[in-house]
This record gives C-alpha cells, structure tokens and sequence, in this order.
C-alpha cells in the first residue's frame, strides 16, 4: 500500500484546519469575511475579508515552524494567487473603490496565528 495518498489527505485535513483557524483570528481582529477557498482563473485564494475600506485577500500557511511558513510563499504562488485576485475583482463591480491588499496568515504548532498586513504585492497587471 502506498503512503502518497495518505500523507496527500493528511496535508489536505492540516491545511482545512489552519485555514480555519486562521478564519477565527480574523473575525476576532474585526474582519468580516467575504470568500472561502476561491478558486479562479487557475489560482486559489484561501479567505477573502472586508475591514473598513479595506479587502484583504489572505494566503494561509501552516509549517512546523513558523521561520518555514513565513518563507512558503513563492513567487509562482503570488503569481497564481494574483490571478485569482483579479477573476474575484471583475465579479464584484462593488470592490472597485476598495483598497486590495494581499495578506497571510501564518500558523505553526504552539504559537499564537501571525497575521501579516500588505505579505506581498498584488500583481494588477
């Protein structure tokens, strides 16, 4: 028996649960929350906010420690998440009078959740 789709489920049921928490830190800091796991434009958005004028788009992270979530996000990540920004941005009419930034939410075993305003630049081509 192979170990490959049981460690994919493993990984699939650790990313579910910190996007969960990081979904609770947020509302606590007083962010309303918009979207789920919106896929677009072949990127992914893994919680989408609003708070005031503002519409964060939040990447989660969980690693064992937080140095190696903090480096997780790559450039092909911001590249694909950036699409999907953009897909999300032309159906909501509603959002162009918004500031967009682009957050993350870190998480890593016995630490508190980290959330970086403005993680990395949005590419609005």
């Amino acid at each position: 028996m192979t170990r490959a789709p049981e460690r994919r489920r493993t990984t699939f049921l650790r990313g579910r649960r910190a996007e969960f928490i990081a979904l609770l830190f947020m509302i606590l800091k007083g962010y309303r929350p918009l979207a789920h796991r919106y896929s677009a434009a072949g990127g992914e958005i893994d919680l989408i906010f609003v708070k005031g004028g503002t519409i964060a788009f939040v990447e989660v992270k969980a690693r064992g420690r937080m140095d190696d979530a903090l480096s997780a996000i790559t450039a092909t990540k911001r590249r694909r998440f950036s699409r999907a920004v953009r897909a999300w941005i032309a159906r909501h009419a509603w959002a162009s009078d918004k500031t967009w930034r682009a957050d993350a939410v870190f998480l890593a075993p016995r630490r508190w959740p980290k959330h970086v305003k403005a993680a990395f630049e949005l590419e609005m081509l």
